[in-house]
């Protein structure tokens, strides 16, 4: 079976004026997204990830290249490709229900099938018991999947996630992961997911594409076929993660094999790396 590619990126490049400078964000950023798949953006801060899904997204437009959905250039955002925040961007006046339903009004549904379609995906998340609370009455992690919930209202056909649970403890962030991954497999969305986190892009995905540098570059691709969900103690996961960190230090931005005073172990080279890697 032929796999279709709904998203592409083509030769992106990206400039911004910092006081008065023509500063390069990204250069010559080049990958297919295909149906159904959980690809991640994986590298340390600062290197475009998030300024590179925001082009994806029609949020800002490529200096250089083109980004198509589908055979179609995309030059604004559209229903059909939906961007889910770190921040939860909950309306604080509005109850989750209400939330989730405020995607749905500029769109052509009848207000009594909007309703039902927002019941549909609290439920989805597991937020049914809490349609009528405030944001203010929710912890973190609930305001997570009501955001969730109102991504996936609109029945969009890619979600992009910029580091979607980054500001969440480490028991939530599983839970949300394991969420995720569980709707992903019973509606077949698309989703692009940028993370820092080399563990939860492991997790996740089916893909990561590593990005490194400034001015950002795409620096390797990784194809993760472990079944799911995923076992992170797995001596399988441990494999990914090292080959990721080798990835990096190949990239000549984290690691200089040369400047090794000694041999190491594979524990110790590994925590160096990850230690290097969330410096950024």
């Amino acid at each position: 079976m032929v796999e279709q590619v709904i998203l592409s990126a083509e030769k992106i490049g990206k400039r911004y004026l910092v006081s008065g400078r023509s500063v390069a964000a990204l250069e010559d950023c080049s990958f297919s997204v295909y149906k159904g798949e959980i690809v991640s953006l994986l590298g340390p801060s600062g290197c475009g990830k998030s300024t590179l899904l925001n082009i994806l997204g029609g949020f800002v437009r490529p200096d250089e290249g083109v980004v198509r959905f589908g055979s179609e250039i995309v030059t604004r955002p559209s229903r059909k490709c939906v961007m889910m925040f770190q921040g939860y961007a909950l309306l604080p006046w509005r109850t989750a229900l209400q939330n989730v339903l405020l995607g749905l009004e500029a769109g052509p549904w009848p207000k009594k099938e909007r309703f039902e379609i927002a019941r549909h995906y609290l439920k989805l998340v597991g937020l049914e018991d809490m349609a009528d609370r405030y944001p203010h009455q929710l912890s973190g992690g609930q305001r997570q999947r009501v955001a969730l919930a109102r991504s996936l209202a609109v029945h969009p056909d890619v979600l992009l996630m910029d580091e979607p649970f980054a500001a969440l403890d480490a028991f939530t962030r599983y839970r949300l992961q394991d969420a995720l991954m569980e709707i992903q497999r019973k509606i077949g969305m698309t989703v692009v997911l940028v993370t820092h986190d080399i563990d939860e892009a492991i997790y996740l995905s089916d893909r990561i594409l590593l990005m490194q540098g400034t001015p950002g570059r795409l620096v390797d691709e990784l194809v993760v076929p472990l079944p799911k969900p995923r076992d992170r103690g797995s001596g399988a996961f441990q494999s990914y993660r090292e080959r990721i960190f080798k990835a990096f230090a190949l990239s000549d931005d984290v690691h200089d094999a040369a400047d090794d005073p000694k041999p190491q172990t594979t524990e110790e080279w590994t925590a160096e790396k990850e230690e290097a890697f969330h410096r950024g």
